[in-house]
Order: C-alpha cells, then structure tokens, then sequence
C-alpha cells in the first residue's frame, strides 16, 4: 500500500473570513473524511497538520522521520500567499527528508484523493 503524508495547515490558524460559515472543528473533520476517502482508495495515510510557523517545521520533520513515504500531498492552506514561506520552508524540508517522495497538490480537500492518484 503506497503511503501518503498529508501536509495542511490546522484550521485553528486560518483566518476565519477564509471559512466563513464553518468552525475550525468542521473543517477539520471535512478535512478527515477526504482523509478517509484517500485511505478507502488504497493509500496509508498521515495527516500532519501545522500551525503558520511556529512550530510546522519540526512537526513535518517528526512526520517525515515516521515512515518513508510514496507521496506528500500539500494542501492548499500550505499554498496561500500568506503562507509562501512557511510553504518554501516546508517544501525544501521534504525534498531534503523525503527526495523520492512525489509531491502534489489539492485546490481543496474534496479533491485530495485525485490529486494523490496524479503521481502515485
């Protein structure tokens, strides 16, 4: 079974005007059903969610030393223009840890599992 880490930012850390309507808590079970989805399609899979800095680094370090992983999915928080170097510090961290790794990328955690199917 090819093995996934899952990278995104905690929705305790999004701007709430970003989720308007919705709690933290609802995204972030939003978030675990498209997880559950991945792994109903025949991944393993590892969520690692960060907060904006402070300590994403080290909780992707701990991840990436966990297992070795087939693919890491970046989710799109990750991506957002106030995120660019959080993004461009996690980035080269996986590259570093995990050079075999393929990467990939949501536009939403509904469409994890097709992003993960693209590259492995």
């Amino acid at each position: 079974m090819a093995s996934v880490l899952e990278l995104g930012l905690d929705p305790a850390y999004v701007d709430p005007k970003e989720i308007t309507g919705f709690t933290p808590a609802e995204v972030r079970a939003f978030i675990e059903a498209q997880l559950d989805r991945v792994h109903a399609a025949g991944y393993e899979v590892l969520n690692c969610l960060v907060d904006r800095g402070e300590t994403a680094v080290e909780a992707t370090e701990r991840a990436l030393k966990s297992r070795g992983f087939d693919c890491v999915m970046f989710g799109a928080g990750l991506r957002a223009p106030a995120q660019l170097i959080l993004f461009e510090k996690l980035l080269n961290l996986v590259h570093a840890q995990a050079p075999g790794a393929k990467l990939c990328f949501n536009s939403s955690p509904a469409d994890t599992v097709a992003a993960v199917r693209r590259w492995v």
